[in-house]
């Protein structure tokens, strides 16, 4: 019987690269610690598109493998001024906004549109009231323009600060907290009713 040879063989000091020194090496064409970088941070990325409405699973698979493939030709262009997941998430949401506008142009030309599912009759409970706030919420983040979803998602729902995400999408701050405020007055309309 032959004896069984690991997928990929894990480094001595793959816990102590940081993650700058991966990201400075996929640069450099180094697969193993691109394949460090996926590991560390598939899940964020995952997350990360998991939060824009308009993604589907195959969607937010598809951008977190994109994202993937694009940090090897882009670690050249990461200077340190974030860290290394806001910088990575940085690259995930241009991939998605890309991903969205061919979603909407494909689907204006199929002349379909899904309709999200609506509430079932529910006791009224917490939970049948927390998943209609929930389903609201998701749907005004839906009518807002792509670069206030991703204001919103970076700064509220992934709790990255300000200053890291307008370098990540560099743009500047004030621009970052403009789009900010105006996605959370929108969502805050939604589910008081006020304006």
């Amino acid at each position: 019987m032959g004896q069984l040879i690991p997928f990929r063989k894990a480094r001595a000091s793959e816990s102590t690269l940081s993650d700058e020194a991966l990201l400075a090496a996929c640069g450099t064409g180094d697969r193993v610690a691109l394949g460090d970088l996926f590991d560390r941070f598939h899940v964020a990325v995952y997350r990360f598109a998991s939060r824009f409405p308009s993604m589907d699973q195959l969607g937010r698979d598809d951008l977190v493998q994109a994202t993937f493939l694009e940090i090897p030709r882009a670690a050249s262009r990461f200077r340190g001024h974030s860290s290394v997941t806001t910088w990575i998430l940085g690259i995930a949401a241009n991939l998605a906004r890309h991903h969205i506008r061919s979603e909407t142009r494909r689907r204006k030309h199929q002349d379909t549109f899904a309709s999200l599912p609506t509430s079932a009759p529910a006791q009224p409970d917490s939970e049948a009231d927390r998943r209609r706030l929930l389903l609201r919420i998701a749907e005004v983040l839906a009518t807002l323009p792509h670069d206030q979803q991703v204001a919103f998602v970076m700064c509220d729902l992934e709790q990255i600060p300000g200053v890291d995400a307008a370098r990540a999408l560099d743009v500047p701050e004030g621009t970052l907290w403009r789009r900010l405020h105006v996605a959370r007055k929108a969502i805050r309309a939604a589910i008081t009713g006020l304006p």
